[in-house]
């Protein structure tokens, strides 16, 4: 089969690997599209992915073309997404049920071969059936957005809140669709891209901006999201939060980014820092709001590539080109 292979840092390729066979509980998905993200562009960096070579994508729905010999509750055919999460279920956070901290943290796409390829394996437990009214394409949407609904478990945010959403790319984008349906009374968002912040607009934003300083809010926010992963980006959305309030981090920074923190000033106006990882008992609710319609493919997914405009897909991805980019084996 033809896949993306990043060899090494910086360097990926479309290559014909070995067709993939699955084990007993697992089974093969044809992959009808594969999203991009932030990780993908850390793995071509050389970062996440402990080895290399890789077959990178975790963003992806497709149809099942063969079980594995203890698969019973999926067929040949049925058209699913898939958890790319893949936990040990034993270490000391996985037997805590924080499996998304698995000290053996695996995932399709970032440890194993992923979905940038014509097939891919996946544990049968990871799949989610589709129903019929959602397109499969469209499917590769519910990894980022179970990503989103994990940062609201979170966030836990009280009605009324008002909330800064710092990035209005994809995911800035599905945490705002999402705010709008947690009780929050205002959301503004901040982009320097002005291109992107005329999707927030479309979706209902109250205010969009490409800096807090044009936001009347002297107070700060009661809910600050960074979706960026940008250290100044970061570091100025630390000092947006309102007294009492919380900030989450949930964009991926490089590793070797820093922000400074004012410690006086947690402790004197009780703010709250905290983080998001990944997908955590979030995919199949993530599906459910997807097939009840939270989010419109149209509006999210830009582009189309084929598998062969691999390499073009993540430089249009890194240059801030359009929302969501997906490939198509």
């Amino acid at each position: 089969m033809k896949a993306a292979v990043v060899s090494a840092p910086g360097v990926v390729s479309i290559e014909t690997v070995p067709d993939p066979a699955p084990g007993t509980r697992e089974v093969v998905v044809q992959v009808a599209a594969c999203g991009l993200c932030g990780t993908d562009l850390h793995i071509l960096e050389g970062e996440f992915a402990p080895r290399l070579p890789l077959v990178p994508g975790h963003e992806f729905g497709g149809n099942v073309v063969a079980t594995g010999a203890w698969v019973n509750e999926l067929r040949v055919g049925d058209r699913v997404a898939v958890d790319p999460s893949l936990h040990c279920n034993e270490c000391h956070y996985c037997r805590l049920g924080r499996n998304n901290l698995c000290e053996r943290y695996a995932a399709i796409g970032v440890t194993t071969s992923g979905a940038a390829a014509e097939f891919v394996v996946a544990p049968a437990a990871n799949c989610v059936r589709l129903p019929d009214h959602v397109r499969t394409e469209d499917a590769a949407l519910i990894e980022p957005l179970s990503c989103a609904v994990r940062g609201y478990d979170i966030l836990r945010t009280p009605m009324a809140a008002h909330v800064l959403i710092c990035g209005s790319g994809t995911m800035g984008l599905m945490l705002l669709e999402l705010a709008k349906r947690t009780g929050a009374v205002t959301i503004d968002v901040l982009d320097i891209n002005p291109q992107r912040l005329v999707a927030a607009r479309e979706l209902g934003c109250t205010q969009a901006a490409a800096s807090a300083d044009e936001l009347d809010r002297p107070r700060g926010w009661d809910v600050v999201i960074d979706a960026t992963g940008s250290e100044r980006a970061i570091q100025d959305a630390i000092g947006r939060v309102a007294k009492g309030g919380t900030y989450l981090q949930f964009g991926v920074a490089d590793y070797a980014a820093r922000a400074t923190i004012e410690p006086y000033r947690i402790y004197n106006q009780e703010i709250t820092i905290t983080g998001s990882m990944a997908v955590l008992h979030s995919f199949a609710r993530a599906a459910e709001l997807f097939a009840a319609g939270v989010l419109d493919p149209e509006v999210f997914i830009s582009d189309r590539l084929p598998l062969t405009d691999y390499a073009t897909a993540l430089q249009r991805f890194r240059a801030g080109q359009g929302r969501k980019i997906l490939v198509v084996p």
